[in-house]
C-alpha cells in the first residue's frame, strides 16, 4: 500500500445529475431530483479516488461505512462537485469527509470509510458460504 497523501489532502469528483439519479422505488418515481442513494455512490467514488492511488496492483478497496446528510436538492442537469478530504489513514483504513455542492449550495456532507486489502484476502472474504 502506498502512502502518497497527507491528512487534509482533497480529491474532487464531478457528477452531472440525470434522470437515472432520481429517487425511485418499485412503486415508481418519488422525486425528480438526485436521490440520496445516488449522492452516496458519488461520495464513495470521491473517496475512492484516494484509494486508487494508494492501492498496489495486488490490492483492492472495499467500503466499510458511509454517512450522508442530504441537505438540499440537486436537479437534472446540475453538476454536483463532491470534494473528499482525507480525514485519517491508519493502517489499511482510509476515512474521508466530503461535501457535495451545486455552486455555493451545500447538497450533502458526511464521511466514507474504505479498507485496502490484498485481492486474495478480499476474494476469500467475499466468497459465498455453503
Amino acid at each position: 500500500m502506498n502512502h502518497p497523501f497527507q491528512i487534509g489532502d482533497t480529491k474532487v469528483y464531478h457528477k452531472t445529475v440525470t434522470a437515472a439519479d432520481f429517487a425511485r422505488f418499485d412503486d415508481g418515481l418519488v422525486h425528480a431530483v438526485c436521490s440520496t442513494f445516488s449522492l452516496a455512490q458519488a461520495a464513495e467514488w470521491a473517496g475512492r479516488l484516494f484509494v486508487l492511488e494508494m492501492k498496489e496492483k495486488d490490492e483492492e478497496g472495499i467500503g466499510t461505512f458511509l454517512t450522508i446528510n442530504h441537505k438540499s436538492p440537486a436537479f437534472e442537469g446540475d453538476t454536483i462537485e463532491i470534494i473528499a478530504q482525507l480525514k485519517s489513514q491508519e493502517g489499511n483504513n482510509v476515512i474521508c469527509s466530503f461535501e457535495a455542492r451545486v455552486g455555493d449550495r451545500l447538497v450533502a456532507d458526511g464521511e466514507t470509510g474504505q479498507k485496502i486489502l490484498k485481492k486474495e484476502k478480499l476474494a476469500s472474504v467475499l466468497a459465498p458460504t455453503k
